[in-house]
């Protein structure tokens, strides 16, 4: 019985701790984006800057206006609990991240790891055959 009652408890306890980590973009002082992760002073002070202004309607606002704050750190900050008029990070934008090079040639190099192996043909002679082009006709 009492470890049930503990264990409700400290289930609630740990509850309020979660949502008392909940900073509100447009009310944390400087210190509590400092204290965040990926933020530094550069950025806390655009960011206090850009709030002096005009609060922030919503993340998409705050990172068209804060430079240095687009989809990745918006959405790290939102993981940590920073919230801009109550809302966490949608990540809409986070979703669509470019392609680098190195995965590119990852990707080629799985792809012909995949490629069947020598199915008894000879490999072609030509880079023409082996673009598929028929040979130039002889004389």
């Amino acid at each position: 019985m009492w470890k049930k009652i503990t264990s409700v408890l400290l289930t609630i306890g740990f509850a309020g701790l979660t949502l008392a980590q909940q900073i509100d973009l447009n009310k944390a002082s400087e210190v509590e984006l400092d204290a965040l992760k990926g933020v530094g002073p550069v950025l806390t002070k655009e960011l206090m800057n850009e709030r002096k202004k005009v609060p922030f309607k919503d993340w998409e606002d705050a990172t068209s206006r804060v430079k240095g704050l687009g989809p990745q750190k918006a959405s790290s900050l939102s993981e940590q609990g920073v919230r801009v008029q109550g809302s966490a990070y949608s990540g809409k934008a986070a979703d669509k991240k470019p392609a680098k090079a190195a995965d590119s040639a990852k990707d080629a190099a799985s792809k012909a790891k995949e490629a069947p192996k020598d199915s008894g043909k000879a490999a072609p002679k030509s880079a023409d055959a082996a673009a598929g082009k028929a040979p130039p006709a002889k004389n």
